[in-house]
C-alpha cells in the first residue's frame, strides 16, 4: 500500500465509518449526506481540524450507488507535485527515469468507486491543472500515454481551510474550486454539538477499551463535567486522544478526574486536585490552603487576562497589582501564553 494511500474494496461499511451524534447539527448534517448520496456530483467537505471530514466522505460513499466500489483516500499534501500525475493517472513503463514497470493510477483503482482528495488546498498549481481536466470531463491520460481513458469515479475533497480563501488570495484556481464544490457540506466542530460530548467520549471510550484489548471502561459524572467545560480546538479527534490514554491510566472500570488529569494535566490537573480537596484531602491544613489558594490564583489570572485581551500592563490595573509581580504570576502558573498578541508584553512576562 502507498504511505500516501490507503486503497480498499468493501461492498459493506467497515468497523468505524458511522458517525456517533444526535445532536440538530449531526441530524441536518445527516440529511445532506443522504440527499448527496442520491446523485454522482462532487462534493467539497470543510471543517476544521478532527471533525470527521474522511468521516463524513466515507458515509457518503457507502450510503452511494458506488458503495460496492471501492474508496480510495489520497493526501494531497503528502504527494509531491512531481509524482502527483503519475499517482493520479498512472504512467507507462519508461516513462520517465524511475518507471520500470507499467502501473495504474489511483483513478483506476477508484473505478466504480469514490476518489477522496484530503487537503486539497495543498495542491500546487501545475497538480491543480491536472485535476480540472479530470474533472471538466472525466477524462485523463496516463504518464507517456497518448490515447484518453474514460474515469469512472465520483471525487469528494476536503480541507480544513475555507478554500474559498485561497481562491481570494490567489493560491487556488476559481474554476477549479467550482468544480470541486457543486455539493458543499461544512463539519460542526464539537463544541457546536451540544449534547453528543458525552455520547461520543462513552462511545470512544468502550473503543479505546476495545482496540487496547482492555475490561469496558466507564466515565464517572465529574468527569463528563469535566469533559463538557473544555473547548475541544482538536475536536473529535483530541477527545479520542484523551479516551485512549484515560482508558490506559484506570486502574478500574470507572475513569474520573484523576485519570483526566493523567491523560492531560495541562487541562484537567487542577480539576482533579480540586475533586480531591471536595472528597477529603489527605492533607494537613496548611497544605489544603496553599493548595486551594493556587487554584484561586490560576483560576483569578485566567479571568483577569480574559477580561485584559492579553495585556499585560492593562491586566495590572484592572486588579490593582503592581505590573512585574503580575508577570511573575502568570508564569508560576503557565498562562503567559495569554500575552503572547503583544510582543513586549509576552517578553516581559518571560523575563519577569
Amino acid at each position: 500500500m502507498n504511505a500516501t494511500t490507503g486503497k480498499e474494496s468493501r461492498a459493506t461499511p467497515p468497523r468505524g465509518t458511522q458517525m456517533v451524534g444526535r445532536s440538530d447539527a449531526m441530524r441536518r448534517m445527516r440529511w445532506l449526506l443522504a440527499r448527496y448520496a442520491d446523485c454522482d456530483l462532487p462534493v467539497l467537505i470543510e471543517g476544521e481540524t478532527g471533525t470527521g471530514k474522511e468521516l463524513a466522505a466515507r458515509e457518503l460513499h457507502y450510503a452511494s450507488c458506488r458503495h460496492a466500489g471501492p474508496f480510495v483516500p489520497i493526501n494531497c499534501g503528502a504527494l509531491p507535485d512531481t509524482l502527483f500525475e503519475a499517482e493520479l493517472f498512472g504512467h507507462r513503463k519508461g516513462a520517465f527515469t524511475d518507471a520500470r514497470s507499467t502501473e495504474p493510477g489511483l483513478v483506476d483503482f477508484a473505478r466504480g468507486g469514490t476518489l477522496f482528495l484530503d487537503e486539497v488546498d495543498s495542491l500546487s498549481p501545475k497538480a491543480q491543472v491536472s485535476l480540472l481536466r479530470l474533472l471538466q470531463n472525466g477524462e485523463f491520460r496516463a504518464v507517456g500515454e497518448r490515447g484518453l481513458r474514460i474515469a469512472d469515479v465520483r471525487v469528494v475533497a476536503a480541507t480544513n481551510a475555507l478554500l474559498l480563501h485561497a481562491v481570494e488570495a490567489g493560491s487556488f484556481r476559481r474554476d477549479l474550486y467550482y468544480r470541486l464544490d457543486p455539493l458543499h457540506l461544512q463539519m460542526p466542530p464539537l463544541r457546536d454539538r451540544g449534547g453528543d460530548l458525552a455520547l461520543l467520549a462513552r462511545h470512544l471510550l468502550d473503543d479505546a477499551a476495545h482496540r487496547l484489548g482492555l475490561p469496558l471502561r466507564r466515565w464517572t459524572d465529574q468527569a463528563l463535567h469535566a469533559l463538557a467545560g473544555h473547548r475541544w480546538p482538536g475536536n473529535v479527534r483530541e477527545l479520542e486522544n484523551v479516551a485512549l490514554r484515560a482508558c490506559m491510566r484506570a486502574e478500574t472500570e470507572d475513569v474520573g478526574l484523576a485519570e483526566l488529569a493523567l491523560a492531560e494535566p495541562r487541562i484537567w490537573g487542577d480539576a482533579a486536585g480540586a475533586a480531591e480537596m471536595q472528597d477529603g484531602p489527605p492533607l494537613g491544613f496548611s497544605a489544603a490552603k496553599q493548595h486551594a489558594i493556587q487554584l484561586f490564583e490560576r483560576d483569578y489570572l485566567t479571568s483577569l487576562m480574559e477580561r485584559a485581551g492579553g495585556n499585560v500592563s492593562r491586566a495590572a490595573q484592572l486588579s490593582c497589582t503592581e505590573r512585574r509581580q503580575l508577570g511573575k504570576l502568570l508564569k508560576r502558573h503557565g498562562i503567559a501564553h495569554y500575552g503572547s498578541s503583544f510582543e513586549q508584553e509576552r517578553q516581559f512576562v518571560e523575563t519577569a
